[in-house]
């Protein structure tokens, strides 16, 4: 399964940081598969979403980091969903990664062309950006009205959380049928024994 081969969940366009935390997604029979699975698939996500070029040459240490920050993230739209407090961790993960890099572009010179301004952004750089860049966002979402409207996909064992829009509560049609088809056999199972 290709990231184009499940559609994005409803709110992924307007939030990277969503997208990022249904970037491992639950299928039935316990499979699950995770686009950021090996730095070539984490390399592909980020330059997908403009966030890295395509030869960034990205290596495992840079993919675990994306990793564990999805996991944070996924753990702060679970506690939001869920009404708790969230984990510390979680709260300090993404607040490190938004402070991790400078935002304001810095003061340069150059003996040819004298002082500039510029915002660092060397290739060993790029994937802090990026991390940056996913963190704020979950940040903007979870401190946003949006945040209402987060919910996990009501589809077993689909793992992907949504921005809910009327009544839906699925990520994609594949998890509504999936959903509706379990329903209907559970009506017919029960009425089948009394």
């Amino acid at each position: 399964m290709t990231d184009s081969a499940l559609p994005p969940a409803p709110g992924e366009e307007q939030y990277l940081s969503l997208a990022l935390a249904n970037s491992a997604v639950a299928l039935p029979g316990g499979h699950v598969v995770d686009l950021l699975g090996v730095p070539a698939q984490a390399n592909q996500w980020l330059t997908e979403r403009g966030l890295a070029p395509v030869d960034v040459g990205m290596r495992e240490m840079c993919a675990t980091q994306l990793r564990a920050l999805r996991e944070q993230i996924r753990g702060l739209f679970s506690s939001r969903t869920a009404g708790l407090p969230a984990l510390p961790a979680a709260v300090a993960a993404v607040n490190d990664a938004m402070t991790r890099v400078p935002t304001a572009a810095l003061l340069r010179w150059d003996d040819k062309n004298g002082p500039y301004r510029a915002t660092p952004h060397p290739t060993t750089e790029i994937v802090d950006h990026a991390l940056a860049t996913l963190a704020a966002d979950a940040a903007d979402l979870l401190t946003s009205p949006d945040a209402e409207r987060l919910t996990p996909c009501g589809s077993t064992p689909c793992n992907r959380y949504l921005l809910r829009h009327g009544r839906r509560h699925w990520c994609s049609t594949r998890c509504g049928d999936r959903a509706r088809a379990a329903r209907a056999y559970a009506r017919r199972t029960q009425s089948g024994s009394d």
